[in-house]
């Protein structure tokens, strides 16, 4: 009877110790694939096509291209101050995105020299669900977009989810944020009334007009969040 008892027992205690190092492979390879889709995503704000890329490949083009700097809210670059050691806090009201360390906001820049781009991620509300992406512009004038991207959201497919589609990515690039010396940024219209000689309309999505409206206010928001770094290096 005791040795049937410690049989079960040791069952039980490998069967355990094999779920939990499962569990833990598990949670390991899902943060990497997370910190992987981002990282393709932003290449392909700035026109690397990561569909023909393996993983080693999208790597490398990340690291070949894309440094990552760290801003304090005045617009200054800091040092010591790395992106894996943020603490993401959302408002839930907004979907706004703010970055800490300790008590102490910060601002994520990614910075491409090769595509001369500078990068920032964007957040904030559609219909059903907060939006998360990154938004690309020339890294000399802070105005010309280079590309848009969003790496998740909660949107219905076929409305809302057009967001991620090439035809509403691609109209952004070549628009401009800056209007003289004030930030205009890009309005989302109603589906097919945007003027197609202005650099400060896109067409919105049809039957999505909510979340075009949130692309539109998250955009604007968070560009204003850069514009002491923007207006420091133009």
């Amino acid at each position: 009877m005791k040795n049937k008892y410690i049989f079960i027992l040791s069952i039980t205690f490998v069967s355990s110790l094999l779920l939990s190092l499962f569990s833990e492979g598990l949670k390991e390879k899902t943060l990497f694939n997370i910190q992987l889709d981002k990282k393709k995503n932003l290449l392909q704000t700035i026109g690397v096509n990561t569909d023909i890329l393996t993983t080693d490949e999208i790597l490398k083009e990340f690291n070949d291209n894309i440094k990552e700097i760290t801003l304090d809210l005045n617009g200054n670059v800091l040092s010591g101050v790395n992106h894996n050691q943020f603490i993401t806090k959302e408002n839930n009201a907004t979907g706004e995105l703010k970055y800490y360390v300790d008590e102490n906001e910060y601002l994520p820049v990614f910075l491409s020299e090769t595509m001369n781009a500078i990068i920032v991620p964007i957040s904030g509300k559609g219909l059903w669900s907060s939006l998360y992406g990154y938004f690309a512009i020339d890294k000399n004038n802070f105005s010309t977009v280079k590309g848009i991207t969003f790496y998740k959201h909660g949107e219905t497919p076929g409305l809302g989810a057009e967001i991620t589609k090439e035809w509403f990515k691609s109209s952004f690039i070549g628009k401009e944020v800056y209007l003289d010396d004030s930030i205009e940024s890009i309005k989302v219209t109603k589906a097919g009334q945007a003027n197609k000689n202005s650099l400060y309309e896109v067409n919105g999505i049809s039957g999505a007009t909510i979340t075009s409206r949130g692309v539109e206010d998250l955009l604007k928001r968070d560009l204003l969040r850069y514009e002491n770094y923007f207006r420091k290096n133009k």
